[in-house]
């Protein structure tokens, strides 16, 4: 961990827990933060963070305080969020937290988890970049076992109901639609498969059912791909395929030593033997997931058809060996000259993430130059 950049952290963090400072000197703290978050990188400065149980209430207190439609102050939310990314990660029962305090109305206040959950979920309906920042927060406290507990289930129907909800055809439709994507793609990524394999048969049917995928807009198409694949992911085991191409050494000279007159008699294998426990049963839902993601090869942007092909190359990486052959087959199936440059290009995208994750078996070779 870079001493420097923890020291500068905590110094302008300082800044903004004095009581008697100007809104404007915090403001510009945060700005500080951000400028420090883009070129350090987001997960190395949420590192530094500090995470205290002391931090949470302050943290949480000053998120609530803020306007959301202030254009000038949006790296002050963006941080803030980061900050609550790692407070609410605390090994503690939220449910400890809570108090009988009341508000300046003399209500109960409500449940900090309940109050954590929905500062996020307002947040994923901004126009600004503090709506990813919400969205991972809002992932990462969803993956406590708490939290999980009671509030997945209610999270997974407000966001199947806002998308049915929302107007696609409005900018503030396609902002909230966007915001609830991502959340729910990072959520897939942190998320244990074992609490969410019930939720994405459901989740997948009604991204096929609300047309995601044909949106014009093209960070709707790039979540909904993102989301896709990792929904598949989430049907199969978490078990990389024995039957991959081991590659040999990546020293050259190495590799040059080994090109000599292979002895009479002996026999070089080209592939990995298959391992009898990739034989299990593949759930239906995966044949949905690998069309849409053979779809999102041909889609006319270049974000998607990446999105898309990453899918490809993590999906196959979990299939038996027979069943990952169709699916490169049918990505060479691209290569055809009714086809337009678009899926020609995804289909190039998805050959390089197979090849790299050595899933492009070598008597796959011949055809796939051929096809290119």
């Amino acid at each position: 961990m870079d001493p420097y950049l923890e020291e500068m952290t905590l110094r302008l963090l300082n800044i903004t827990r004095r009581s008697d400072i100007e809104p404007q000197l915090y403001h510009l703290a945060f700005k500080c933060l951000y400028l420090i978050t883009k070129a350090r990188g987001l997960k190395t400065v949420v590192r530094v963070l500090p995470h205290e149980v002391a931090d949470l209430e302050p943290v949480l207190h000053l998120l609530y305080q803020q306007d959301a439609s202030d254009t000038d102050t949006w790296e002050t939310r963006y941080i803030l969020f980061l900050w609550m990314s790692i407070i609410c990660m605390i090994p503690f029962d939220m449910s400890r937290l809570d108090s009988n305090a009341r508000t300046e109305t003399g209500e109960v206040r409500e449940p900090t988890m309940l109050r954590i959950l929905n500062i996020g979920k307002r947040y994923l309906s901004v126009c600004d970049k503090s709506r990813d920042a919400a969205a991972w927060m809002v992932a990462k406290f969803l993956t406590r076992q708490d939290v999980k507990n009671e509030q997945l289930p209610d999270f997974i129907d407000w966001s199947l109901k806002t998308m049915m909800e929302v107007e696609y055809d409005t900018m503030r439709g396609i902002t909230t639609l966007s915001g609830i994507l991502m959340a729910m793609a990072q959520l897939f990524k942190y998320g244990k498969r074992e609490d969410l394999e019930e939720y994405a048969p459901i989740i997948l049917e009604k991204l096929i059912e609300y047309k995601l995928f044909d949106i014009k807009n093209t960070q709707i198409r790039k979540f909904t791909m993102k989301l896709t694949q990792r929904l598949g992911l989430t049907f199969l085991k978490a078990k990389v395929a024995s039957w991959r191409y081991q590659r040999g050494s990546r020293s050259l000279a190495e590799n040059l030593k080994s090109t000599g007159p292979t002895p009479a008699g002996v026999n070089i294998p080209t592939t990995a033997p298959v391992d009898e426990d990739d034989d299990y049963d593949v759930p239906e839902e995966v044949e949905d997931v690998i069309e849409q993601l053979l779809v999102g090869l041909k889609d006319k942007d270049t974000v998607v058809r990446w999105s898309a092909a990453k899918g490809i190359g993590r999906v196959t990486n979990r299939l038996p060996q027979e069943l990952a052959d169709q699916v490169v087959e049918s990505v060479l199936e691209l290569f055809s000259t009714v086809e337009r440059d678009e899926a020609w290009h995804g289909g190039c995208l998805s050959l390089a993430e197979l090849g790299r994750r050595g899933l492009l078996l070598p008597e796959r070779l011949p055809q796939g130059m051929i096809m290119v």
